[in-house]
């Protein structure tokens, strides 16, 4: 029989997908952590991309962090989303100039990587269409 000298510490990570039952709440403590800002993910797509351009990064976070200000979004994208969507960009050689958000607004590149709920999808592009028509 193995018995232990302290008591353990589980730790358990969540997403938020799912409820968890009130009585197992009750007996946690809870630690949140942001969303990473763009200075700390910049470290973190470096560790799985040492070699992205800095142009094409740039651009890449900048589009990211503007779908996920998009208000209403379902699921709103995370860094697994932006990992992979990175990884289509280099691997289907997209210039960074694609994702620039000065070309009225226009939808980025392989962008259903970042959006994963059907709902969100038509959200952005219907708002990307009504932010075209007021600038014309």
């Amino acid at each position: 029989m193995v018995k232990a000298h302290h008591r353990p510490i589980i730790i358990i990570t969540s997403n938020n997908e799912k409820e968890l039952p009130d009585a197992f709440l009750r007996r946690c403590f809870f630690h949140y952590i942001r969303f990473p800002d763009k200075a700390t993910m910049e470290r973190i797509i470096a560790v799985h991309y040492p070699n992205l351009k800095k142009r094409l990064l740039a651009e890449a976070l900048e589009a990211f962090f503007e779908i996920r200000d998009v208000p209403g979004l379902k699921k709103r994208p995370s860094t697994s989303e932006l990992l992979d969507w990175i990884k289509l960009l280099v691997a289907e050689d997209i210039p960074p100039e694609a994702l620039r958000g000065d070309q009225h607004k226009l939808i980025p590149p392989l962008y259903g990587a970042l959006l994963k709920n059907e709902q969100d999808v038509h959200l952005f592009e219907r708002l990307l269409f009504m932010s075209r028509r007021k600038k014309d």
